[in-house]
């Protein structure tokens, strides 16, 4: 039994090589790929970069639990909103079960963002005055070039089909005819809705020729009406800015303007007061057709309510030609579908049909149900923080880590001498793996860098070190014991290697649990803790015990140098014991004393 231990340990002395070789192809590799994605430096947080963070705490509300499907359509609608207002790289994401934060960079209005995303949203059916192709997407297609669909055709059966996928085309303006003939030959758009009664409708009106949009001042006489013609005449939706701003503002009894995305471009609208409120909407869901050609769909069912002002409106687009029979669906002031109306709807049932993908339809029933969010938020807290304070304290954080490690290294080089130097080496591996990693989970997860995390990693320092020390005094303690350098090493290491691994457990158990309990900024001193743990513990198994292995078969490590800090005579070790046979001498009596 003892001989194949021998062999197994002279093996893994023989080969710490190759443990070397593969932490360092690993460094190439992840440096490689810092460079290569050009994220070169940690994201910072807002509390270093400067900025807004929001903390919210979801509530149920009217009947709804909070679960993660819930969770996600706030999520998305916020999300909207903070692009609504022009922020980049602004984060909205859950924490928890019932939490989201929100970070937005500085440059921002923080008390605007602080309304947007703590608010309902708003959703609400407006009819459609015109619409055209905004920006890139305004290019006129040939003259007399049939468009698909342009003209909403009812089946057979006492519904509308859900037959029909495309809308008729819409290059109206506020001056032009909005005729089939001209909706066929100009500017066109596909767009991917469909609407159908789910009950019984009303016979279908005979359609009206199509006049100028002229918008209806609301009762109040709030608006404008030329102005808001100019304002839909220069708006230009491929401008985020110009997106950001149209009908944001609206109020719900006056016309607006507003913008939508369809496919890869945008288009404008000119649409009248609301007809329906989204919080009307009982319930939105996709389904798949199964018994017809119309694959995805989106089924609405309103309240009595909704129901009666859906029949209305629908009763009076169905009498107008394109684009004056559709409705806009407006989310925050954004239109996120325009279906077309061919008869009244009645029944307070309704189906929106198309070439829809059944993420496509997911997401627009989600926006149909929960327009009105069915939870609430409460804010827990709002950080706002300069970028000037962030800078400060980002300097501060750094040179608390500056004076931390200097003080390691002293304690290090004071102490151990020589091995200092094996553990300086992997204190400077374990950064550089740090740090490389830290900037690849930027853009890969969103990981930010804020100040506790800065200070896991400063704690983290002390963790890295003290691994080292107990590997270090494992060997000293073999050494004391009379052996010499290279199986003190070997003999050491299963000591140390247990004792290492139960310290980094409890480590990453502690920075687990709070990384799982709290919410905001503690996550990311937990988060630091937790992936520091783990890197110590590959720093020491593939780079600190090879060094050693390796260093101990030099001479000043070896042979016990007064500097290199394994020095028998300063350790206070015993000598160590050599067997050697005694020479042979003349037989007789012996010396008790000698013997």
């Amino acid at each position: 039994m003892a001989a194949p231990k021998k062999g197994r340990s002279a093996s893994a002395q023989s080969k710490p090589g190759r443990s070397l070789a593969l932490i360092l192809i690993a460094i190439v590799a992840l440096t490689g790929g810092m460079f290569a994605s050009g994220h070169t430096t940690p994201r910072l947080g807002i509390d270093l970069a400067g900025g807004t963070s929001i903390t919210l705490k979801a509530k149920a509300d009217q009947g709804s639990a909070v679960n993660k499907a819930n969770m996600d359509t706030a999520v998305e609608i916020m999300n909207r909103r903070v692009n609504g207002l022009g922020v980049s790289e602004a984060e909205v994401q859950t924490q928890g079960t019932d939490n989201i934060i929100v970070n937005i960079p500085r440059g921002t209005n923080s008390k605007e963002a602080q309304q947007q995303v703590g608010t309902t949203a708003k959703l609400y059916f407006r009819p459609v005055l015109a619409s055209e192709p905004s920006g890139a997407a305004a290019s006129p297609s040939p003259s007399g070039s049939p468009t698909a669909g342009s003209s909403p055709k009812p089946g057979s059966s006492s519904s509308p089909s859900a037959s029909s996928s495309q809308k008729a085309s819409s290059p109206s303006s506020s001056s032009s005819s909005t005729s089939p003939t001209s909706s066929a030959t100009t500017q066109g758009r596909a767009v991917t809705d469909a609407l159908k009664a789910g009950s019984s409708p009303s016979p279908s009106a005979t359609p009206t020729g199509g006049s100028s949009p002229k918008p209806t001042p609301s009762a109040s006489g709030g608006t404008d009406t030329a102005k808001l013609q100019a304002a839909y005449t220069a708006l230009d939706c491929s401008n985020k800015d110009d997106r950001a701003k149209a009908g944001n503002n609206a109020k719900p009894g006056d016309p607006t303007i507003a913008c939508g995305k369809i496919g890869k471009g945008y288009y404008k609208y000119l649409l009248g007061p609301a007809g329906v409120d989204g919080t009307e909407v009982k319930k939105a869901q996709a389904v798949f057709d199964t018994q017809g050609a119309s694959g995805w769909q989106v089924q609405m069912t309103f309240n009595s309510t909704g129901a009666k002002k859906f029949a209305d409106i629908t009763g009076e687009l169905a009498k107008n030609q394109a684009p004056q029979n559709e409705f806009g669906i407006v989310l925050d002031g954004e239109v996120v579908s325009s279906p077309y109306v061919s008869q009244a709807i009645t029944g307070g049932q309704a189906e929106i049909s198309g070439s829809f993908t059944q993420q496509d339809a997911q997401s627009l029933a989600n926006m149909l149900s929960y327009g009105a969010l069915p939870l609430s938020f409460q804010e827990q807290s709002v950080t706002t923080v300069t970028a000037a304070l962030g800078g400060q304290q980002l300097h501060a954080g750094l040179l608390a880590g500056a004076i931390g490690l200097a003080l390691v290294v002293l304690y290090l080089v004071v102490y151990y001498r020589g091995l200092s130097l094996v553990a300086m080496a992997s204190l400077l591996v374990s950064a550089i793996l740090t740090y490389v990693i830290m900037s690849l989970l930027g853009p890969a997860i969103h990981f930010a860098l804020n100040l506790p995390a800065v200070c896991g990693a400063i704690v983290a320092i002390g963790i890295t070190a003290d691994s080292f020390i107990v590997y270090f005094e494992r060997i000293r303690d073999e050494i004391r014991e009379g052996r010499s350098l290279r199986p003190a090493v070997e003999r050491a290491w299963p000591r140390a290697r247990r004792t290492v691994l139960v310290s980094d457990f409890v480590s990453f158990l502690a920075a687990a649990v709070l990384f799982i309990v709290t919410v905001g900024k503690v996550q990311g001193f937990a988060f630091t803790l937790g992936l520091t743990t783990v890197l110590d513990v590959v720093v020491v198994f593939l780079f600190t015990k090879p060094l050693m292995t390796l260093l101990a078969r030099r001479k000043f490590f070896g042979n016990g140098h007064k500097w290199s800090g394994l020095d028998p005579k300063s350790l206070g070790g015993k000598p160590p014991l050599r067997r050697t046979r005694r020479p042979a001498g003349p037989a007789g009596p012996v010396d008790p004393k000698e013997a």
